[in-house]
């Protein structure tokens, strides 16, 4: 797993700097956009480090994508069947959790994602990361907290939450295990 991890970082970090130059912005604007330092995005488009969740998540709000949108457009074949062996992996690297992009096509409106949560782990995401989606999270093991804004959420095995309004929302696996979870998105 770690060579996909390693290959899809690659991937990323030219995608991004695709996304900017296809703008016709300098590492400034991306920075001004995102609340970014130019320094951390150089870094990451030279593929030098690897961004958080969060960082993704403001870089891909930047250019007016999802994390999926962001992360389809770094990895898309053009097939419809997606094959287990070659589904894009990221790790984020302050939680470690990792993230399995199951299936997404540009022409298709639903999105298919699982993520390993580690125990004791948690990952913040602004609300601007939920204004073209709609989503559903399904708990497949473990325990899962999601609270979004004020309102907390306890998920077990099997347990399925539908999001609400858009707001900052805070995964975190409060136990000793890891817990793994399905998300199904939807784009607006």
């Amino acid at each position: 797993m770690d060579h996909l991890i390693d290959d899809f970082g690659q991937r990323l970090a030219h995608r991004l700097r695709f996304e900017r130059e296809r703008r016709g912005w300098s590492l400034a604007d991306v920075a001004g956009h995102s609340g970014v330092s130019k320094a951390t995005i150089s870094k990451i488009e030279r593929a030098e480090v690897s961004p958080t969740a969060t960082v993704l998540v403001r870089l891909a709000s930047a250019f007016d994508l999802t994390l999926a949108g962001l992360m389809l457009r770094a990895e898309h074949h053009g097939e419809r069947v997606s094959r287990a062996d070659q589904q894009p992996v990221w790790q984020d690297p302050e939680s470690g959790y990792v993230r399995k992009q199951v299936f997404s096509r540009p022409d298709h409106p639903v999105e298919l994602v699982t993520v390993e949560m580690p125990a004791h782990q948690s990952v913040t995401l602004p609300a601007s990361s939920y204004a073209h989606i709609r989503q559903l999270l399904w708990v497949q093991s473990g325990h899962l907290v999601i609270t979004e804004g004020a309102e907390r959420h306890e998920l077990g095995p099997g347990d399925c939450l539908g999001f609400g309004l858009p707001a900052e929302t805070i995964f975190a696996n409060e136990t000793d295990s890891p817990c793994v979870y399905v998300v199904a998105l939807a784009r607006s």
